[in-house]
């Protein structure tokens, strides 16, 4: 006995699944072919040397960036379990940026001239600072777009703060959605037996 299948549709390729591969196999002929250039006009030693380098600086950079990124979390630890923190004012929560510290460090690491330009380029502040703003921006689109019950609805609770800069905590419940209250949840509850 035989079964005839029905041959199910193959599911289209998105355009950056087609893409990145090409996309890497085009940045790794730049690197080898930059790094090439560089070792016949100043020699294969220069070379060595500018590939340890950025191994050590992106390290550095790395470091440093995780060491401050500690500090921030343990300062707000810190002022969050002293007595009076509901009445001082919070400091400027915006993002550091120690995530794009860390990622320029990182693309420093790797070896190569270009991606060595644009970790360097992430050691500048302003370009931080923009990067930040365009990818919170970003962020905020696709969650806003995402709709309702969706992780874009947990993302703008999470943003909810009260004027002195403290986050709320708590869920928004709509009258129609509330439970209704019974008689026997007024009052003390008798004790169960045996």
């Amino acid at each position: 006995m035989t079964t005839a299948h029905s041959p199910r549709p193959v599911p289209k390729r998105s355009r950056a699944r087609t893409l990145l591969p090409l996309a890497i196999a085009v940045w790794l002929v730049l690197e080898i072919w930059l790094l090439t250039v560089v070792a016949e006009a100043a020699g294969g030693f220069t070379v060595l040397l500018l590939l340890v380098g950025a191994v050590v600086l992106g390290a550095v950079v790395i470091k440093s960036a995780g060491r401050r990124a500690f500090q921030n979390l343990t300062e707000t630890l810190q002022r969050q379990q002293r007595p009076g923190a509901a009445a001082e004012p919070e400091a400027a929560t915006g993002s550091t940026g120690n995530g794009f510290l860390m990622l320029g460090g990182l693309l420093i690491m790797i070896p190569g001239l270009i991606t060595d330009v644009l970790g360097l380029l992430l050691l500048v502040p302003p370009v931080r600072k923009g990067l930040g703003r365009y990818a919170e921006r970003s962020m905020e689109r696709r969650m806003n777009a995402a709709g309702p019950g969706t992780l874009g609805d947990a993302f703008q609770q999470a943003r909810m703060r009260r004027p002195d800069g403290k986050v709320v905590q708590g869920e928004v419940i709509k009258q129609d959605e509330a439970p209704e209250r019974r008689p026997e949840d007024e009052g003390p509850r008798p004790p169960l037996t045996p």
